[in-house]
């Protein structure tokens, strides 16, 4: 069931289920993007690693 589905209903579960799936979708996205971009920065701009 698609929710351009005639037949899908807004109701309460459906709202509350995706409303945190999207929170829980979201959260993963803006960490996975500050994860790349900071890659990227320290690739570009950052200091050479110190050896351990």
């Amino acid at each position: 069931m698609f929710p351009f589905s005639f037949e899908w209903a807004w109701d309460a579960g459906h709202l509350i289920f995706f409303g945190g799936f999207w929170y829980a979708i979201s959260i993963l996205g803006m960490g996975m993007t500050f994860v790349v971009l900071k890659s990227l920065y320290d690739m570009i701009w950052g200091e050479e690693p110190e050896e351990h």
